[in-house]
């Protein structure tokens, strides 16, 4: 039962574009990389990849405080207090002429853009919930998914016109755009009366509680998993299509064209969740990458670098993005169902473990980028092992509390 303040349409909209604020975050410094290897680390040009893992992991620690902050304050506060955060750190990073000031100003910001992403989540739980809630998800991150698409286009054409300084500008004019939707359109979700004192002991006591759950213990661990293969995989990408193949400069065109296409699994598992339910769907998806990824592996082993290798890759890179479509938002709404009660505190655990761990377990992987997919290939399959026996156990776990 929902008691939603606007119409669905716009409310769906608004929290696309609030989900947005991370991949445009991420996905428009990556044809950057190159640029800002050359001038801020010129004897070590990998070390530009830090940009995308500072960011990352100040967003998971961010993750751990935006929804008790919420809970307690209520979401649109949050929301905009995030906004300003990520806003003044654009801004640094926009002025700096060092590599460590630049990291230092994307920690801060990632910290920023946790609002957006976890006090959005919790405002749709707020909202709704069960597989409607999972429904809701699904059409924002199908909407979503065209910012993705166009940010490294995007960010190429920032970069022709004023080199790639210019991206910085262009986070605060969206981010500016979002929090103006929001505080002129969005009435606060959360009443006073339904509010969280902030205390650490409540934090602690939430953690506590959430874990108890097995559903929500299995969730937050394929989530790990599940952001690890997406983490690596966009921490790699750029310099497979550079490095191994040559396409560097075709790189944003690739990357729209598969995230676009791509977006259609949010949209096929709105349809999907209702009929088949969402632990069926992600166990489906997760098993299936094992095989695909172990078919990757197969391919770089056996095929020369060339067009057909490439085919395999682009098909390969398509078949994890869908991954993610299919499966992040209904682990999220699987593990918020029983914890309604402490939505944005739920929220922020189990987003700042998966995204933390998740970004440990990717930076062995990008690291370990050799010239070829085949690093990445072997790192996807495994973690789609685990993730697939973590969806296993969680069955088996739900079978027996029955």
């Amino acid at each position: 039962m929902s008691r939603l303040p606007i119409s669905r349409t716009e409310f769906i909209a608004l929290c696309a574009m609030m989900f947005a604020t991370i991949a445009f975050s991420i996905d428009a410094m990556l044809p950057a990389l190159p640029e800002i290897g050359r001038e801020l680390s010129p004897d070590n040009l990998n070390r530009a990849q830090l940009i995308l893992t500072s960011f990352v992991l100040g967003m998971g620690l961010g993750t751990l405080f935006a929804g008790p902050l919420s809970d307690a304050f209520g979401r649109k506060r949050v929301l905009i207090a995030g906004a300003v955060l990520y806003s003044l750190c654009a801004f640094v990073g926009w002025q700096s002429e060092s590599l460590e000031l630049v990291l230092a100003a994307r920690l801060f910001q990632g910290i920023g853009a946790a609002g957006p992403r976890v006090v959005t989540l919790a405002i749709i739980r707020d909202l709704f919930s069960g597989r409607e809630m999972a429904r809701i998800v699904s059409f924002a991150m199908m909407i979503f998914t065209i910012v993705p698409a166009i940010a490294p286009t995007l960010g190429a054409g920032i970069i022709a016109f004023s080199g790639w300084r210019g991206i910085f500008l262009a986070f605060i004019l969206f981010s500016t755009i979002t929090v103006f939707w929001v505080g002129v359109r969005l009435p606060e979700p959360l009443a006073p009366e339904e509010r969280r004192p902030l205390r650490l002991s409540l934090l602690w006591e939430g953690l506590k509680e959430m874990m108890r759950l097995p559903v929500v213990r299995a969730s937050v661990i394929v989530q790990c998993f599940s952001f690890a293969v997406l983490f690596a995989t966009i921490s790699s990408v750029q310099q497979i299509y550079d490095i191994t193949f040559g396409r560097g400069d075709e790189f944003p065109y690739w990357f729209g064209g598969i995230a676009l296409l791509s977006g259609s699994a949010s949209f096929l598992n709105a349809r999907l969740v209702m009929r088949l339910g969402m632990r069926y769907i992600v166990t489906v998806v997760v098993g299936a990458q094992v095989i695909l990824a172990a078919l990757m592996i197969l391919a770089d082993l056996t095929l020369p670098v060339g067009t057909l290798l490439f085919a395999v890759f682009l098909i390969w890179k398509t078949t994890i993005f869908f991954q993610v479509g299919l499966s992040l938002g209904n682990l999220n709404a699987m593990a918020m169902e029983p914890l309604g009660h402490m939505a944005g505190t739920a929220a922020s655990v189990m987003g700042a473990i998966a995204t933390v761990v998740g970004a440990a377990l990717a930076v062995p992987i990008g690291l370990a980028f050799n010239g070829t997919p085949l690093p990445l290939a072997l790192g996807v399959c495994a973690y789609s092992i685990a993730g697939f026996a973590a969806m296993l156990w969680m069955r088996r776990a739900e079978r027996f509390s029955d």
